[in-house]
């Protein structure tokens, strides 16, 4: 049984995503398997949640202040709007350190305005864009607690990565994971679907402090973890203090939801072939298998569950929709 993302021309099916995903219980039992549970993938910037709970814990975001907002931006894969950039250089103020201080790199906004603006204002892309922008504000936060130079906190070996693997290892309930270089250069763990979902259902679950202040700060300051028209930012808004997502680059996604029936639940999913165009269908016909959306909710992320795909004309030429196959 997998998640099949259907892309039609007309009537006739073009091409075939296929997506597998895990549902897990307050538990951390299988509630839900689409495709292989033990499915390994690179979780990317869904690790973020964990990466910023980490600094949380280790006392780095109390010592310089960071606000609720600043710590959605920790978790965020943003489009580099205004609100992430302003956001992004409050932290650094704040650690009293500048631009030239991250080591993820630049590149353009996602979001199409911002980068337009950008490009009319004859302005080049800095680190403040990059969508990981936040999160290595949360590790030079980190770099700074742990009284440790800052140069170099993206290295495997740097007592920042250490000690955000010995939290993610804590978390996981792993050990020897496998470690990656990410977009942004910062290492990043390759686990199991079933390993993401059950660490999602610890964020949903919120027995830890750190982790109940990640969920919150999310759940507050939905704008910030992706942006306008995200569908992360979008999920949060409609789920209203219920629940959280978290994708990650080649299509993978985590999700935290406070359910009646299951109790607090950790989903993850991950579109075999990397393409994000049908990762918020999938996701979205996920949820309605499970049958955990209110219906004000699905009605508010309804225009997630199917793409209608137009021509250079403006012409409809088919759509993307997803099935479960049994």
């Amino acid at each position: 049984m997998a998640i099949s993302c259907r892309v039609t021309r007309g009537d006739l099916t073009e091409s075939i995503h296929v997506a597998f995903a895990v549902a897990v219980d307050k538990n951390g039992q299988i509630l839900f398997s689409s495709g292989d549970p033990h499915y390994l993938t690179c979780i990317r910037s869904s690790l973020k949640p964990f990466q910023a709970a980490a600094s949380i814990k280790a006392g780095a975001v109390d010592s310089v202040k960071f606000s609720d907002e600043e710590i959605a931006l920790m978790c965020a894969s943003h489009q580099g709007e205004h609100i992430h950039t302003n956001t992004a250089l409050s932290m650094l103020k704040k650690l009293n350190l500048t631009i030239a201080d991250y080591e993820c790199g630049a590149h353009a906004p996602s979001e199409k305005k911002t980068r337009y603006d950008l490009v009319l204002a004859n302005k080049s892309a800095s680190s403040l864009h990059n969508n990981c922008s936040g999160k290595h504000a949360g590790m030079l936060a980190l770099a700074k607690q742990l009284g440790k130079e800052i140069k170099g906190y993206i290295n495997k070996d740097h007592p920042v990565q250490k000690t955000i693997n010995d939290y993610v290892c804590e978390i996981s309930e792993s050990q020897d994971i496998h470690y990656e270089i990410d977009g942004c250069s910062a290492p990043v763990p390759f686990f199991t679907l079933e390993t993401i979902a059950n660490m999602f259902q610890k964020l949903a679950l919120g027995e830890k402090k750190e982790l109940k202040r990640v969920f919150n700060a999310m759940v507050s300051h939905p704008l910030l973890i992706g942006g306008t028209n995200n569908f992360d930012s979008s999920f949060i808004q409609a789920l209203d203090g219920r629940g959280v997502t978290k994708v990650g680059g080649e299509s993978v996604r985590g999700i935290s939801i406070k359910t009646k029936k299951h109790g607090p639940i950790g989903i993850a999913i991950k579109v075999l072939d990397g393409n994000f165009r049908v990762l918020p269908i999938a996701t979205m016909k996920l949820l309605d298998h499970l049958e955990i959306l209110e219906e004000e909710e699905k009605q508010q992320l309804s225009h997630y569950s199917t793409k209608i795909l137009k021509n250079h004309n403006n012409l409809d030429v088919g759509k993307i929709e997803a099935y479960i196959d049994f």
